[in-house]
Formats: C-alpha cells, structure tokens, sequence
C-alpha cells in the first residue's frame, strides 16, 4: 500500500474522532505485515488526562485482534500542524516496531515521511531497564 492510500485512511478515521473538547480530530491508519489496515481515532474525556490518541488507538485495537506485527502508520489530523506523534505514542510504537518503521504525518495541505528512529532516536526498551 503507498503513502497516498494509508494516509487517506488515516483521514476517514479522523472523521471518527471524539474530539468535544478541542475540536481537534485525529486519524491514524496502521498497516500490519499481513495487508490488514486497522484504522484509530483520538477519543477525548472530560477528564483530558483519559483521553487516547488516534496512534494508540490503533495498535491496541491490532493488538486485541492478535495483530502485532506492522508495516507503516499514516497519521492525519483536521488542524494546518502536521500532527506528530506524541511521547507516548512514540514509545508505544517502538515497542512493536524498529527504527526504520515509515511514520506518514499528513494535513489537508500535505504530508511528511520520517521514520521512527528519527521521531524516538533513545527509545526506552525492555533490554534497556
């Protein structure tokens, strides 16, 4: 699947978002080595600490599913930031993908192609602590 594809999944997912509070919505669209694209949506709280990225969304639904291995994630959200991956998102990722894994980061008005070792270069593993 290219760029183009996954991104434009990311964005029917954003669509989904539960975003009451900031308005902002975010879609991400992880493929696994299988060709399974499994979509995620950020889903906010009222209380902002519970809320959940649209990243983290959808690797535990792939895990739920008895999906772990991944391929590339297109992240896109409604704002004219380009929406990286938080922290956590971050490390969530690198606990199931290496450094060369593909991160698509796209807007309305374009995208960005970087991967995760350029996005978590120290990530914290299980070997590490």
């Amino acid at each position: 699947m290219n760029p183009a594809e996954l991104i434009d999944q990311a964005v029917h997912a954003a669509e989904r978002a539960h975003a009451p509070y900031s308005g902002y919505r975010v879609g991400a669209a992880l493929l696994c080595e299988d060709g399974t694209v499994v979509l995620g949506c950020n889903v906010e709280n009222a209380s902002y600490g519970l809320t959940n990225c649209a990243e983290r969304t959808a690797v535990f639904s792939a895990v739920a599913a008895g999906l772990t291995r991944f391929s590339a994630i297109a992240i896109a959200a409604s704002g004219s930031e380009l929406p990286y991956p938080c922290g956590a998102c971050r490390q969530v990722l690198s606990e199931f993908c290496g450094a060369d894994f593909p991160v698509y980061v796209a807007t309305a008005a374009g995208y960005d192609s970087l991967t995760l070792g350029e996005l978590l270069p120290h990530s914290f593993g299980a070997a590490d602590g």
